[in-house]
Formats: structure tokens, C-alpha cells, sequence
């Protein structure tokens, strides 16, 4: 999921160059104009959408030539259809968050003073995009940015060839290169811009990337919010319908071919329900997928992660682990680049199914005999994305977010909670930091600016040097 090219990779100087000139053009674009109106921003906003409208069919062309293939409909599903819904509530609600907040005033200190808390926009901020969502992950965060009046730049990553040249050359005609610029990967370009004295960096992406995004912008004390990903676990509880549960599991399981930071990793069970499990998903998949080369059944994204997969597959099986492939006919195509989705049940502790984010249709059952189990393995391990608890009982699914910490929940399904315009998205610990959709997007791209202001008369007057009986009492009497 790197949105960076190989660190051996070197950027080239035209590239540094036009990097560092966009960066000063939009800085200098900002500084002569750092606090845009509410009817600008709304501009800024309605024209993101109307280039996504305007444009469906040359990006779901360009998106579906990266992967291979990627199914029109998921195309709609998981990258306009979410970006269209974040700019609508920002319209909604932006004059609220654009106005300054009343704080109230210390009056032991200060009386008739007034405080107020001012959102203002940082200026520039950078964006590094993964290739899974490539639109949801560029045009959501903008939908933020733009909120809190900044301006953009944002780097594609090297698996979106044909979507970022698409980009680059349509996106001129709705914003001017001062407000927002894309960049492509051509190597070595992830490393140069993360490098950049930005207001603000956005990096989506592995957390090993994550890592050097950070490292690179802390030369230059830049803040950076990091949306990384990691095992996220579903739990269902014996109170919940095994079959309504393979129904919304397996559906985001298979969705974009399983490649999502937010999917659902690995399922715990409870023992002895993984047969009836197992029967319900082939019985589900297969009326969803007829064939591996159904329309519908999204490609992976390239060779090396096709192998990867695979490979473990393979692994599992000469471990030990039962395969079961949930579609019938073959279980994988080199050419196609796709996977049959498969349960994998018994994999070895050491399998790689079980030590590192899968990122494929491949789902791992774990049997459990207690809750008390999961939640110490879950802990055992770094903080999740997300937890999916699945469970009718409100004191189960209490104690799970009570004793599970993780980025975000969805409770009786999977993933929905990040597409919410109104709740924040993000990370904690391993599986990042930061959020933004919503109000929290706006505030993450503002700076909220504390202002106090002094009252005609100051009654700190009394408390000036040279310190007196009044200074004294008045001090003692406030830290007793």
C-alpha cells in the first residue's frame, strides 16, 4: 500500500524543481490571500464535485486500466459516491465551522475581557495518496482541505499511472495550479515531497512507509497525519445470526479484491461454528461471484502483490492450514491477476496470514472459547484500525470497546464507519494519528487560533510590581 517509490529511487532535479516551484507558488498564492470567504470555499468545493460528475467515465476508465480491471460499480461505490457525500456536508455545515467559537474568560484575572477561538487556514498541504482508493483518498481529504481554506498538492502513487496522468491533464481546466496540483510517481518523488516545508502533510499508506513520511517531516516540524492500516479483526459473538454475519463479512472481505486498509483481516469464531461458517460463505460468494472472471471480482493490483499472495497461500497449505476456495474452477490467474476468495482455516501462528496485514481476498478463522482470549490477543498485538465486534448484547459489544482500543468501530458490520461524513477517521498508535472527514477534517487543516481580547480596564493593574498586601491576599487566596 506504499504511497512512495523505492528508497534507492532518486528524484530527478526537473521533478525537485517543479515541486519546489509549486510549493512556492501556492505559499506566495496564500499569503496574499491567507483567509478565503465562505462563498470562495463553497466555489472551491462545488467544483471538486463537479469534476468528479463531469469525469466519471475517464476515471473509472483510467482506474480500471491501473488495476487491470476493477469493477465499474465498486468504482462508484467506494471512490465518487463517498467524495460526493463529504462535500455535501461540508456545504451543509461549513458557515457553523467556519465561525469563531466563544470561550469563556478566567474572571479571577479579567474582567470584561472576551476570548474567541479562530479557525484559520495553514496554507499549504501536502497529500500522499495510495493506490487502492485513489480517488476517495485524494478528493476526501481536499473536500477538508478546502473546507479550512488552504491550498494543495498531492502525490499519486506509482500503481495509478493512468489515473494521475488523467488527472494532470483535466484537473488544470477546474482549479489553477495555485490552489491544487497533482504529481505522479516516477521515481523517487515520494521521498522529495514528503521533504517539503509543508502546513501539513496527509500520508495514507503502510505503516513502514508511514514511518519514513514522518521521520522526513519532522526536518521541517511539519505536522503530519498518518492513516496507516494493520490486522484489523472481526469478532462474532454466539448471539449474533451466523448467517446475516457472512453476509456483511464476506461482502466487504471481497470487495475491491480484499485490498482495503479497513477490511476485515482475520474473524474470530466461536469454537465449533467454523463449518456452518464456511458453508454459508461459499453458498453467499458464489451467488456474488459466479466465476473467477466475473465483472464484478476486482483484480489485484500488480504482479509482485499477486505473487505475494499466492505465494502464502501455498505456504499455509505446506503448513498444515486448510484452503478453502469459495468459488469454483481455478484458484488464482496469473494473467487476469485474480484470486478466487479463500477461507484459511488452521494457519500456523508463524504463517504470514497471521504476522502481517493481508491485503487480499483471504480471510483467516481463529476459534475462540472466551471473549476474555480475543481481547488478550488483540492487545497482545499493535493497535488496530478498526475493530468489528458483532454481537445483539449491548454489555458485550461495551466491554469489547471498553477493553479493545482501536482507530474506529463498526458494530454488526465492517468498514462502514469510515464511510460516515459526520464521525472522524483515523488511527491510533501503529495504525496511525490524526483524523479528518467532517468537522475533525476542518479542524485538522486549521489552525484554531486563540485569541484574547483585553478589556479597557485590566485588573491585573492591581497585580504589578512592586508586589503589595493586595498582590499577597489576592494570590494566596487563589492557590489555597
Amino acid at each position: 500500500m506504499s504511497a512512495l517509490s523505492p528508497p534507492e529511487a532518486a528524484c530527478s532535479a526537473a521533478v525537485q524543481d517543479e515541486l519546489l516551484a509549486t510549493l512556492e507558488l501556492q505559499r506566495t498564492a496564500y499569503l496574499a490571500h491567507p483567509v478565503p470567504s465562505f462563498q470562495e470555499r463553497k466555489a472551491d468545493l462545488l467544483q471538486l464535485k463537479k469534476y468528479l460528475l463531469e469525469h466519471k467515465p475517464g476515471i473509472v476508465a483510467a482506474i480500471c486500466a491501473d488495476y487491470g480491471h476493477r469493477s465499474r460499480h465498486e468504482t462508484l461505490l467506494v471512490e465518487l459516491l463517498p467524495v460526493a457525500g463529504e462535500v455535501d456536508h461540508a456545504l451543509k455545515h461549513l458557515k457553523a465551522w467556519m465561525r469563531p467559537q466563544r470561550r469563556g474568560v478566567d474572571l479571577r484575572n479579567f474582567l470584561g475581557a472576551r476570548n474567541r477561538v479562530v479557525p484559520q487556514p495553514l496554507g499549504v498541504v501536502g497529500c500522499i495518496v495510495p493506490w487502492n482508493f485513489p480517488i476517495n483518498l485524494s478528493f476526501a481529504p481536499l473536500v477538508s482541505i478546502f473546507s479550512a481554506g488552504n491550498r494543495a498538492m498531492v502525490k499519486m502513487s506509482e500503481n495509478s499511472r493512468h489515473l494521475c496522468q488523467y488527472l494532470m491533464q483535466t484537473i488544470p481546466a477546474y482549479f489553477p495550479r495555485d490552489k491544487l496540483a497533482f504529481f505522479d510517481e516516477t521515481g523517487g518523488v515520494g521521498v522529495a515531497f514528503s521533504q517539503l516545508k509543508f502546513d501539513h502533510l496527509l500520508f495514507t499508506g503502510s505503516a513502514a512507509t508511514g514511518r519514513a513520511v514522518m521521520a522526513a517531516a519532522a526536518q521541517n516540524l511539519c505536522p503530519v497525519t498518518l492513516e496507516l492500516g494493520g490486522k484489523t479483526p472481526a469478532i462474532l459473538c454466539d448471539d449474533f445470526p451466523l448467517r446475516k454475519a457472512a453476509e456483511r463479512l464476506m461482502f466487504v472481505k471481497c470487495l475491491n479484491a480484499g485490498q482495503i486498509c479497513l477490511t476485515v483481516d482475520h474473524l474470530f469464531l466461536p469454537a465449533g461454528k467454523t463449518a456452518e461458517f464456511v458453508a454459508l460463505a461459499k453458498e453467499i460468494v458464489l451467488q456474488r461471484y459466479p466465476s473467477l472472471d466475473s465483472p464484478d471480482l476486482s483484480a489485484i493490483i500488480d504482479a509482485r502483490s499477486f505473487t505475494r499472495l499466492t505465494d502464502a497461500l501455498q505456504q499455509a497449505r505446506a503448513q498444515g492450514a486448510q484452503l478453502v476456495q469459495l468459488i469454483p474452477g481455478q484458484p488464482w490467474d496469473a494473467a487476469s491477476r485474480k484470486i478466487a476468495p479463500h477461507i484459511v482455516i488452521n494457519a500456523p501462528p508463524d504463517s504470514v496470514f497471521h504476522t502481517r496485514e493481508i491485503f487480499g481476498p483471504i480471510l483467516p478463522i481463529l476459534e475462540y472459547g472466551s471473549l476474555q482470549e480475543v481481547v488478550a490477543q488483540i492487545n497482545r498485538g499493535p493497535r488496530p484500525l478498526a475493530i468489528y465486534p458483532f454481537s445483539n448484547d449491548g454489555k458485550t459489544v461495551q466491554m469489547l470497546l471498553e477493553r479493545v482500543m482501536s482507530g474506529g468501530v463498526s458494530v454488526n458490520d465492517a468498514l462502514f464507519h469510515a464511510g460516515q461524513t459526520d464521525l472522524p477517521f483515523g488511527g491510533v498508535g501503529e495504525s496511525g494519528m490524526g483524523h479528518y472527514h467532517g468537522r475533525e477534517g476542518f479542524n485538522t487543516f486549521s489552525k484554531l487560533r486563540p485569541v484574547f481580547y483585553q478589556a479597557g480596564f485590566s485588573a491585573l493593574k492591581f497585580l504589578w510590581p512592586p508586589y503589595g498586601k493586595f498582590a499577597t491576599k489576592y494570590l494566596d487566596f487563589f492557590t489555597r
